[in-house]
């Protein structure tokens, strides 16, 4: 006669670790030279996935599962993060207005420092300067910034003009410039006021990995009037703040 007795030991198992904390419990480095499989069962191997899936969390208790993302308008095989920012500010720029002559400067260059005066006269909003750093060379940084801009002729029917323009600076140097004008309406209707909004949009490529620096400036070209009001991101006749943002995608 022959007896034969079989049981089952439960136990955890640690490699680098006197104290493992599960089944198995790893505390070190992990090198896996085939597929990793997961889902499996007593008679089931686990699932591998397939190429170019990606494996999900489920939460606490559940195992993970191989998902294949779908982004609209990408290639198969490619992922991008997209982080948005959004700045504003609640001053604007009112030291441009009148008894203020134009700086008369015609051209600017990408490249350009603010500070240099025979490049114009900027005004900065201090409001929407913003610090961040690249970490990936291979980038994309879209820039959009909006606000209002209000004109006011000293004489309601004599319709005045202001020539300006806004920049986008990076480390103090000229990335994005866009030049306008704004003209008051002969209209005394209106009191002479005009106002509309600005906007400016940029895009640059392949920015260097490292620290940097957003700031928005403008400066005033020149007047038709030297006494026609004129202001950036507010309205000169009472103090409201027109909207002024800069919303910048970092890809």
């Amino acid at each position: 006669m022959a007896g034969f007795l079989s049981f089952y030991a439960s136990a955890q198992v640690g490699i680098g670790t006197t104290k493992p904390k599960a089944a198995l419990d790893v505390n070190g480095k992990t090198t896996l030279r085939k597929e990793l499989r997961v889902g499996g069962t007593l008679t089931q191997p686990g699932d591998a996935g397939l190429n170019g899936q990606v494996l999900i969390s489920q939460g606490e208790g559940l195992p993970p599962v191989w998902k294949s993302l779908s982004i609209p308008f990408m290639e198969e095989g490619q992922y991008k993060l997209i982080n948005s920012y959004l700045s504003s500010d609640q001053t604007g720029i009112s030291e441009l207005s009148d008894t203020v002559d134009g700086d008369g400067v015609n051209k600017n260059s990408v490249g350009d420092k603010m500070t240099d005066a025979t490049k114009g006269k900027w005004k900065k909003i201090d409001g929407l300067t913003t610090n961040f750093s690249i970490k990936n060379g291979k980038n994309r940084l879209t820039y959009q910034f909006q606000t209002g801009v209000e004109i006011k002729a000293p004489v309601a029917t004599t319709s005045q003009t202001v020539r300006f323009a806004c920049g986008v600076f990076r480390n103090d140097l000229l990335v994005a410039v866009r030049p306008d004008r704004i003209a008051s309406n002969n209209n005394s209707g209106k009191a002479g006021l005009q106002d509309y909004i600005f906007t400016l949009n940029y895009t640059e490529q392949n920015v260097p990995v490292g620290s940097h620096k957003i700031e928005i400036a403008c400066r005033k070209i020149d007047t038709s009037n030297l006494n026609a009001q004129f202001t950036i991101g507010r309205m000169y006749s009472h103090p409201t703040v027109l909207p002024m943002h800069l919303l910048w995608n970092l890809r």
